[in-house]
């Protein structure tokens, strides 16, 4: 994949194929995730990956506060990412003050680096996913075993696509640009 073309050519996709998900396949994507930047290197991202079908469902009925988009869409698939991040690290000096007026909300942004750049691998590999915020952090950790100390950044559905959506509108660079001189 040329950076330029993935980074235009990836979708959000919302209907998968019922096929199986290959672990070797997530290990090579999350073996180019672990390459987006961090605060200070700190590679906090971590990718629990969900292959049990009723575990799935059990999140879809339970976890995602009745959201029927969600729910829909995480019954139709056969893996499911769950993306933690390691807490009171980004965005922290090793004696825990913050180095950064936005406090705990740095370690959000580089969960929202590493989540695209795990989507644009998974892009690369053949995958389609799609980035769900949707979700009670509470019953997620309830429904699988998150190590302490981690907080649930995402959901991300992963699988083969079962649709080619087009291109949403974009806004124009003028709208995105301010220059400052």
């Amino acid at each position: 994949m040329e950076l330029l073309n993935g980074l235009k050519e990836r979708r959000s996709i919302r209907k998968y194929q019922e096929e199986e998900i290959s672990i070797a396949d997530i290990e090579k994507i999350v073996d180019v995730a672990r390459y987006a930047p961090t605060w200070k290197n700190t590679q906090t991202a971590r990718y629990n990956l969900v292959l049990n079908k009723e575990t799935i469902v059990r999140i879809a009925d339970e976890a995602v506060m009745d959201n029927e988009w969600n729910q829909n869409i995480i019954k139709g698939l056969s893996a499911l990412v769950i993306q933690t991040t390691v807490d009171k690290r980004s965005g922290y000096e090793r004696d825990g003050s913050f180095t950064t007026s936005k406090g705990t909300h740095w370690q959000s942004y580089d969960a929202g680096l590493s989540g695209e750049a795990f989507c644009l691998a998974a892009h690369e590999f053949g995958y389609g996913t799609l980035i769900m915020g949707i979700f009670d952090e509470a019953k997620i950790k309830e429904i699988v075993s998150i190590p302490e100390g981690e907080s649930v950044s995402a959901l991300i559905a992963i699988g083969h696509a079962n649709e080619e959506p087009s291109v949403p509108k974009r806004k124009e660079v003028s709208d995105l640009l301010r220059v400052i001189e």
